[in-house]
């Protein structure tokens, strides 16, 4: 048996769905909760930024419906789907958008599981995800793009969120530093202060400067300070 984990994301206004979900899930093996939404615009913020491999989706909910959530997604980028809901009368258009499966409120322990089986059959046939993020969305104008994170040259703090730096345009964001870093690869982002994260390819130079302080210049001249307790880390990932 695969020791695959799953990634759950259970969307629903009603806190007492949620919880049921979490509670039944909380007996399962090899799943995680990445996230909760209570509502659709949220669920889509949450889909992207989060990547969950299974989605418990309710059909009817305040803003937008379940299925115009999939419509935002698109098909192709939607996580396995288990549509929820108290209204047996959506089944069919659940199955028209390919979902898992659907569970009608109220359900019991053994109908939840069988969906769960189902789901992870899926799952476990489709190519392992990325851990790490690609896109990240942020609020601009009163809209919310998608920012690819292959773009984004360097990410500072902003009182308790954060700034995504793109060439000359500057996008704020409501996501803790921290909670950026756990999300970004590595292997291509670095956090050479608590008030910066740097795309490592973006680097042009590591800087000495007099008094013992440490500074990065960008290709683009921007300078960042690095925090000495970061310098050796960021020297060995730079080939120093």
């Amino acid at each position: 048996m695969s020791e695959r984990t799953i990634r759950v994301l259970i969307v629903d206004d009603e806190p007492l769905a949620r919880q049921r979900i979490e509670d039944l899930l909380a007996k399962e093996e090899r799943v995680e909760i990445a996230g909760t939404a209570g509502e659709g615009g949220e669920a889509i913020e949450a889909i992207r930024m989060l990547a969950p491999d299974l989605l418990f989706l309710d059909v009817q909910m305040p803003g937008k419906s379940g299925v115009e959530v999939l419509e935002a997604i698109g098909a192709e980028a939607m996580p396995v789907t288990i549509f929820t809901t108290a209204y047996e009368r959506f089944a069919l258009k659940a199955f028209d958008l390919q979902a898992a499966d659907y569970l009608v409120k109220p359900f019991d322990d053994e109908r939840f599981a069988q969906a769960l089986r189902r789901a992870r059959k899926l799952i476990e046939a489709k190519p392992r995800r990325s851990p790490y993020i690609d896109r990240i969305p942020v609020e601009s104008r009163g809209q919310v793009r998608v920012v690819p994170v292959a773009k984004v040259d360097y990410i500072t703090a902003s009182g308790p969120y954060a700034e995504l730096h793109i060439g000359e345009r500057t996008f704020a964001i409501r996501e803790k530093m921290q909670t950026l870093e756990e999300k970004l690869d590595p292997e291509v982002f670095f956090r050479i202060h608590r008030s910066a994260i740097v795309r490592l390819d973006r680097i042009d130079a590591l800087l000495h400067a007099p008094g013992g302080d440490y500074a990065v210049r960008l290709k683009d001249g921007t300078e960042l300070s690095v925090s000495r307790t970061r310098r050796d880390e960021l020297a060995a990932k730079l080939g120093l």
